[in-house]
């Protein structure tokens, strides 16, 4: 079988007979069929969960350790990644290093199609290479990095190239596509498949398999965020304070983990220059800034750790 047939054996690439007519419907009738095809993708997405669960545990450990995590990836795919991991430092106030995305064709390519860029493995381990991924630094020390390669197909040469790298580097990989029992599947040591089926549009993989792509790498980033002290419950307190809607986010926060009035809260982060675990840290306890910043340094900066200490 040559390529191209195999690739037009993808579940990916399959024509979806709820959309055979999709130019005669009505514009109504044919937003409903987007939209009912829309609503199967978490159905998918949620039968990957344990895989999903384990991807984030092993990331979560290799953060601990001093990894980086990295997505890779072509098209849609790419952008995504690139996507997630330019939200991590102003959701999470994380090192802009510490999760880090790549897409074929560079930073060009979010905005113009660099298709030709895909079909080369040797370019993929090259930029993964060039971004500095590696399982050791240059003293020989372990340095656990992570990548996740990101394929709707799971054929991508660009992203497979790179996973080969990273394994051949003894880093933990991890495959994102939508097609199951795939290449990049294979290849990678933790696969996660949500198997979203025919896109409305034939082959349109920025629709069903985008949108699967994204509640994934959500799920990933936030949950290795989550395991590893960026919030707590479901408050967002690494957030920085650097403009007047992050300044009032971080009011409330405090307000909510600590139980005390903004008023007191505004002060709070003022004491604390602006630093969320500190000011509640200082709320809860009755302590200083010093304090707290003491506590929260022996907790790993796990901020329900250090009340808990």
């Amino acid at each position: 079988m040559n390529d191209t047939a195999a690739l037009g054996s993808l579940l990916t690439e399959a024509r979806n007979p709820a959309s055979e007519d999709l130019d005669e419907l009505s514009t109504l009738d044919m937003l409903r069929v987007i939209n009912d095809e829309d609503a199967t993708v978490a159905a998918a997405v949620r039968a990957e969960l344990e895989n999903i669960a384990r991807a984030v545990d092993a990331v979560a450990d290799r953060f601990r350790r001093g990894g980086r995590l990295f997505y890779i990836g072509a098209g849609t795919s790419g952008r995504l990644g690139v996507l997630d991991a330019s939200e991590c430092p102003p959701t999470f106030s994380v090192a802009p290093d510490l999760v880090q995305g790549l897409i074929a064709g560079g930073d060009r390519a979010l905005r113009l199609s660099s298709e030709h860029s895909e079909d080369s493995r040797e370019l993929g381990a090259r930029d993964l290479a060039a971004a500095g991924f590696a399982a050791r630094d240059a003293d020989g020390n372990a340095r656990p990095d992570t990548l996740v390669g990101i394929a709707a197909s799971g054929r991508t040469p660009y992203v497979l190239g790179a996973v080969d790298y990273a394994r051949q580097s003894g880093a933990l990989t991890i495959g994102l596509s939508c097609v199951p029992n795939s290449e990049l599947a294979r290849a990678a040591e933790i696969a996660i498949t949500p198997a979203t089926g025919p896109e409305v549009l034939t082959g349109s993989t920025r629709l069903k398999a985008g949108t699967a792509t994204k509640l994934v790498l959500n799920m990933l980033s936030t949950g290795v965020m989550v395991r590893t002290g960026a919030t707590f419950g479901n408050l967002m307190v690494n957030v920085r304070p650097t403009n007047a809607k992050l300044v009032d986010r971080a009011e409330r926060i405090i307000a909510a983990a600590s139980g005390v009035d903004r008023v007191v809260a505004a002060q709070l982060l003022k004491d604390s220059s602006g630093e969320v675990k500190t000011a509640i840290l200082m709320a809860r306890l009755g302590i200083n800034a010093d304090a707290a910043r003491a506590r929260l340094a022996n907790a790993n900066g796990v901020l329900s750790q250090a009340l808990r200490s």
